[in-house]
């Protein structure tokens, strides 16, 4: 035969490759007509047996369906779940919330339902939730919604700042609890808070290991005596150091928090090492307190005003911003480092704009320098017992 009448094998190839595209449009014909038709049954009960039956269809095949029939499903369940009645919506819910890759759409109209039934499975179970679904859920819907999402495997930083916010006591409760749960300085904040007339609360959030310690030091000055008694019992890993702390003052009890907290001994090696390299100026503490870098901030403010690190933190943590401000001005810091630590302290800056304008340095200077006076003098008879 002459070579010419040979097939050519790219002439093969692309037969076969457009045999594969037909079969495969074929097969996705087949499947849209089926579930296009299922649309147009007008019987309810009919409905829900033909969304059981496309669901067990793609449970079976989800791993195996392209973008395209992916989408397909979750058109045609979207237009059906919304057309049958509410037990068959509780079903398809629980049936989905186990369901890995489910289909976006219908999983948030589901997520979204008013019927805790119908939505508490997929609040609580589904990975396939956005954040932005869980936030709308936990701004718009009842305790019960918000329940459910407080009880996921894991909780980003923006779905607990709503639900500490918004939640009853059973809710928040449940979020603190939640060893999967992640919070902002907003949600610690909220957090204590609520704890100081709540002593359940309270010691859920002593208890995670993750506490920022400036939260740690605030949540144990509002907490009465019976329930920093409490505390001591809680963790074996901090009775010691709660047993301590209830004995002592308020600066010995700041000095053991940190003794306890390896990250505030890094921070101060790593400013007092600034310090004698002479780059710990106002510039970088502001840097500090805007970055929100507690630690490094007490740290930078006590070796610049020349003050105890506990007297420091002490005014950072509970007086009110006049001791800041004294601080602040005796060290002739700008407003706008002395507003970044009032921030940082949780004070509302703009109240002490008008009195930080008002002091005069000589006045701080002064103020501080009595300070420190007495703080030598207390240290010297501590040490003489």
């Amino acid at each position: 035969m002459p070579r010419s009448a040979l097939p050519d094998p790219d002439i093969k190839e692309d037969r076969r490759n457009r045999a594969s595209g037909e079969q495969k449009g074929a097969a996705g014909r087949s499947l849209i007509d089926e579930l296009e038709a299922s649309i147009s049954q007008r019987n309810i009960g009919s409905k829900a047996e033909i969304l059981r039956q496309i669901t067990d269809l793609f449970v079976a095949g989800s791993e195996y369906f392209d973008g395209e029939q992916m989408t397909l499903f979750d058109d045609v369940m979207s237009r059906l779940v919304n057309e049958i009645d509410h037990s068959a919506r509780v079903t398809f819910g629980e049936t989905l919330a186990t369901t890995a890759n489910s289909p976006p759409k219908v999983t948030r109209t589901l997520a979204l339902d008013d019927s805790i039934d119908v939505a508490g499975p997929v609040l609580r179970r589904s990975e396939c939730l956005d954040d932005e679904t869980l936030i709308v859920g936990a701004k718009t819907k009842g305790q019960d919604h918000l329940l459910a999402i407080s009880q996921r495997k894991r909780l980003s930083e923006h779905v607990t700042d709503v639900l500490v916010e918004r939640g009853n006591q059973e809710v928040v409760i449940s979020t603190a609890a939640n060893t999967g749960a992640r919070f902002s300085d907003f949600g610690y904040s909220k957090l204590v808070t609520r704890s100081e007339y709540d002593s359940e609360l309270a010691l859920l959030v002593w208890a995670r290991p993750e506490i920022p310690r400036e939260y740690l030091l605030t949540l144990f000055e509002t907490a009465s005596e019976t329930v920093r008694l409490k505390f001591e019992t809680s963790d074996r890993g901090k009775a010691d150091l709660v047993r301590e702390m209830i004995k002592q003052a308020a600066d010995q009890i700041q000095t053991k928090l940190r003794e306890y907290t390896s990250d505030f001994a890094a921070a101060r090696a790593h400013v007092e090492q600034m310090h004698k390299k002479g780059e710990l100026t106002e510039a970088q503490l502001c840097k500090f307190a805007e970055l929100r870098k507690f630690d490094e901030t007490v740290a930078a403010l006590s070796l610049l005003a020349d003050l105890p690190v506990g007297a420091v933190e002490r005014a950072l943590v509970h007086d009110t911003g006049d001791q800041i401000l004294v601080v602040a001005k005796s060290i002739d810091l700008s407003w706008k480092s002395t507003k970044a630590i009032l921030v940082l302290s949780g004070a509302n800056s703009e109240e002490y704009l008008d009195r930080f304008n008002r002091l005069r340095l000589e006045t701080a200077k002064s103020a501080i320098q009595f300070y420190r006076l007495r703080e030598r003098a207390t240290k010297a008879k501590q040490n003489s017992r």
